[in-house]
């Protein structure tokens, strides 16, 4: 662990790439990298210094457009930003990083009713915190709506226009982009082209071309059935974005991502599934995110911090990928004593038992399984600290 500074305070943080060594029930474990697609992208696409406590972060998508050009994604980048070619953060793969380090992919039973858009975007904003691209802060670019009230309709529109200002186009200079991250509410045509409505954001619309549009029901078709025939689920938005003449948003690049009620990110049916049931038995786990990783490439889909010691890998074995020898290898990378993954071969057969709770060797007294383990503020130059997971 280490001191860091953090805006006009201190903070106790982890070294870099060392969440694995903690016990599974300190408030400072994180699954090792190579649970999720986060392995690929550590001291590439993402570089922390201990030294100034400062994260960069390298892009597969511009945050600038030049004058006189018109930004025409690729088709890759504009579905989840799977075609990113290795080692830079594709939209998605921004998003779940955002997710994870916000701690929104961690789950306890005590989290449950205190998680709503208030929660998240008060914590994506701290995990932007000390982040940059292209040398610049990431918050300075980064747009989360505020939860929308009518009585402070007035004072929310004026700070949201004060901050998309910054993307006004100079003459002859690059028009900075914005970087949006909210809840979509709808999607649909207008009387000349489509627009995205996104929740807390009632009075103004973002503006979506035609040829993007198309787009999204091609690249983001599970996403998108999953989130119409669910009232429970929530569809997430990632998109840079920029202001038009006419002061429209306009949505340069988008990615999707569909999410449980508690704001848990999820690929199809099964893990929906899996993750309400999760919930529903009050069970304490991470959930591991794909970032740049294909649809193609297995990987745990959570992790169980709550069966003792070691952690408990979750895996959905799909039609696809049945026959492969998913136990031999999730082994090399699960703790050499640890229990073997959990695996659901959804073709044939139903949702196995889950693994049974298991008290953590390090609890204090008292302590139950699925609680919270009780963490003491530090203070530095009289500036009291975060835990880590200070709620939910």
């Amino acid at each position: 662990m280490y001191v860091a500074r953090l805006s006009d305070g201190f903070v106790i943080k982890r070294m870099p790439n060392t969440g694995w060594q903690h016990a599974t029930d300190c408030t400072s474990y994180e699954p090792p990298a190579e649970f999720s697609g986060l392995g690929p992208l550590v001291g590439s696409a993402i570089v922390e210094n201990p030294l100034t406590g400062v994260t960069a972060l390298r892009l597969d998508f511009p945050m600038t457009k030049l004058p006189g050009h018109h930004v025409q994604p690729a088709a890759g980048s504009a579905s989840s930003s799977v075609a990113s070619q290795g080692q830079k953060l594709g939209l998605r793969a921004l998003l779940h990083y955002l997710w994870d380090q916000a701690e929104l992919t961690h789950w306890k039973p005590g989290f449950a009713g205190r998680r709503n858009w208030a929660t998240v975007r008060r914590h994506l904003l701290q995990a932007a915190e000390n982040k940059t691209t292209h040398g610049q802060p990431l918050q300075d670019s980064l747009y989360i709506p505020e939860v929308f009230s009518v009585e402070q309709r007035d004072g929310i529109s004026r700070r949201r226009i004060r901050q998309w200002t910054q993307t006004t186009q100079s003459p002859g200079a690059p028009q900075h982009l914005m970087l949006l991250i909210g809840e979509v509410k709808e999607i649909s045509p207008t009387r000349f082209g489509y627009k995205v409505v996104i929740k807390h954001v009632p009075d103004q619309a973002f503006g979506v071309d035609e040829g993007l549009f198309r787009r999204l029901s091609r690249c983001f078709d599970r996403e998108l059935a999953l989130w119409g025939t669910s009232e429970d689920l929530h569809l997430l938005a990632i998109a840079t974005f920029r202001l038009a003449d006419s002061g429209i948003p306009c949505i340069i690049e988008l990615s999707l991502c569909a999410a449980t009620t508690q704001w848990l990110p999820i690929e199809d049916k099964a893990e929906q599934l899996l993750i309400e049931k999760l919930v529903n038995d009050e069970r304490s786990f991470i959930k591991c995110l794909r970032y740049n990783l294909p649809a193609s490439k297995v990987m745990p889909s959570a992790s169980l911090t709550d069966c003792g010691a070691s952690p408990q890998l979750l895996v959905i074995s799909r039609p696809a990928t049945d026959g492969a020898d998913l136990e031999k290898d999730f082994k090399q990378i699960a703790p050499i004593d640890g229990p073997p993954p959990w695996i659901w071969q959804t073709s044939n057969q139903d949702m196995p038992s889950l693994p049974l709770k298991r008290a953590h060797r390090s609890a204090p007294p008292g302590w139950k399984s699925g609680q919270s383990n009780p963490t003491s503020t530090v203070e530095h130059h009289g500036v009291a600290s975060k835990p880590a997971v200070e709620s939910p």
